[in-house]
């Protein structure tokens, strides 16, 4: 089994309502994408999440997404890639300002929910949040979506001179292609915690695993990511990270 890390999406509370149990996922992952007050979490949320980070030794990662608090992130918006690049700055800004407070800095930028669905689709949007991570500082790494076939991302991150970062996912079905099947499909969220953890195994070790019509996939990931609000997270967090460790 290759190395591979593991992330959650935290930072995701906002004002009193809860998202997630970070004070208990944080200890059990490597990477952290903290929400940037976009689709989720408040400016207090965003400090005390950089300090659990930082108290575990978690790289933290920026989780910019659209303008959309309403809808948690996950609906589409029809930015123009100047907008793209000017929010994701925005967002990246804000979430360093805690860091460099807490005596950290960012360590690579995943966009979340629509925002990060549209660039696998849209050249004109990812151009533009590689643009982001480059103004704001050289060889600051953008996760993305690890595909069948990532030529495409590989060679706009190479005229961006932005490295990239593939992720996979342990607890969502896939299209044949590697996209993600989209959350209103039936079967798109997986919620029995063995399976998410035979997928997440499955993917570590570059072997195949089940699409959601029940054919073979396999990708190649740096990092994979178990979702922070998924009721079943916690427990797989836990399984997950033995093994890992194990092997």
């Amino acid at each position: 089994m290759n190395r591979i890390l593991l992330n959650c999406d935290m930072g995701e509370s906002f004002g009193a309502w809860r998202m997630g149990d970070d004070a208990h996922a944080m200890p059990l992952v490597d990477q952290a994408n903290l929400a940037c007050g976009f689709h989720a979490a408040d400016p207090l949320t965003m400090q005390r999440t950089v300090a659990l980070a930082v108290e575990h030794g978690v790289r933290i990662g920026a989780h910019p997404a659209y303008p959309d608090l309403v809808g948690f992130g996950r609906r589409q918006m029809q930015c123009s890639a100047e907008e793209v690049t000017a929010l994701v700055l925005y967002q990246i800004g804000a979430l360093e300002a805690f860091c460099r407070a807490a005596g950290t800095q960012l360590a690579y930028v995943k966009p979340h929910g629509a925002l990060y669905n549209d660039l696998v689709r849209d050249d004109a949007l990812l151009a533009a949040v590689l643009e982001a991570c480059a103004l704001y500082r050289k060889g600051l790494p953008l996760m993305v979506l690890a595909l069948r076939d990532n030529r495409r991302e590989l060679q706009l991150a190479d005229e961006a001179d932005v490295p990239l970062m593939f992720e996979a996912f342990a607890d969502r079905a896939y299209q044949a292609d590697g996209q993600l099947a989209p959350r209103r499909l039936s079967g798109a969220l997986h919620h029995d915690p063995q399976r998410i953890l035979d997928q997440a195994l499955a993917i570590a070790r570059g072997e195949p695993f089940p699409d959601i019509d029940g054919k073979p996939l396999q990708l190649q990931a740096d990092s994979l990511c178990v979702h922070g609000d998924n009721p079943q997270a916690l427990a797989v967090l836990r399984r997950l990270r033995a093994q890992l460790d194990a092997a």
